[in-house]
């Protein structure tokens, strides 16, 4: 029976995975910085020694992609030193796995299809570069999973969706977004699929496929399609006013397309890849 340790566990994603942990048969352990500073090599090192795992999630990350602009060494720091130590406790513990989740920021987004994970990569500022950064450390390896996820939101933690929320309770008009178009995931649904890998891994390690995978729910919307999508989920008569990107505060430069094609994770692991209205519809009947 498989060991799992998964890092960053306090994320969205994090507890997602620990909600769902008695669904799988593999143990499950949960660190966050307190437990295990994964940007302290040696004591990663110590911790896998005492603690072997056969696969590890790697959840931990610098996420505020406005704050990465002006703490650019604490997001090279967690987005891509950290990865730099996977790798070497990766060639220590030559039995380790690791699942290390990136975003769709790594992608320009200017092509008129959805986005394949080797169409090339063009990062619009400090938080996709370093994730980006992150991804080559472990690029090639054999016993590397990287996971490209978008507009990631959950019952736990800060996101868009519980944002919205209570936005709607504080006031009557909201300006959100209408040029960005991309598809939300429900991290349960992320976490979900990544445990179902695991699982099916764990029976045959020869199913074990790395490179790089895109995973988000299926179909399209604009950050404004969504909020509408909310507001007719809870009821809400707040006035939902469409704007552009450029009207909107804040530093950094998004991709205006990162729609993913997920047919690749579809058909090399066969997860479930819900639709983004019906995840979203699941999510606050959660919050609810």
């Amino acid at each position: 029976m498989s060991q799992v340790l998964v890092t960053g566990a306090d994320g969205q994603l994090g507890r997602e995975i620990k909600k769902m942990r008695n669904r799988f048969r593999q143990i499950y352990t949960f660190t966050d910085v307190e437990e295990l500073d994964v940007s302290d090599l040696a004591a990663l090192k110590s911790y896998l020694a005492s603690n072997p795992a056969d696969f590890i999630i790697n959840c931990a990350a610098y996420t505020d992609v406005e704050g990465a602009e002006s703490e650019p060494d604490q997001a090279m720091k967690l987005n891509r030193d950290i990865l730099v130590n996977f790798k070497a406790c990766m060639e220590e513990f030559r039995a380790v796995r690791i699942i290390h989740i990136s975003t769709d920021y790594v992608y320009r987004g200017e092509q008129p299809r959805p986005i394949r994970e080797d169409d090339p990569t063009a990062p619009l500022g400090v938080y996709a570069r370093t994730k980006l950064e992150g991804e080559n450390a472990l690029r090639g390896h054999p016993r590397a999973l990287i996971i490209r996820t978008s507009w990631l939101y959950s019952v736990f933690g800060k996101n868009f969706v519980k944002n919205m929320i209570n936005r709607m309770d504080l006031k009557s008009d909201l300006k959100v977004v209408y040029d960005q178009v991309g598809t939300p995931t429900y991290a349960e649904d992320l976490a979900k699929a990544i445990m179902q890998i695991i699982s099916d891994v764990d029976s045959d390690m020869l199913q074990f496929a790395p490179g790089i995978f895109n995973y988000s729910n299926s179909g399209v919307c604009s950050w404004y399609d969504m909020t509408m999508e909310i507001c007719r989920l809870i009821g809400c008569r707040a006035k939902v006013v469409p704007i552009e990107s450029h009207e909107f505060p804040g530093a950094v430069k998004r991709p205006a397309y990162s729609v993913m094609n997920k047919s690749k994770i579809q058909e090399v692991y066969g997860v479930e890849v819900p639709y983004w209205r019906d995840s979203l519809e699941r999510c606050i009947h959660n919050l609810m």
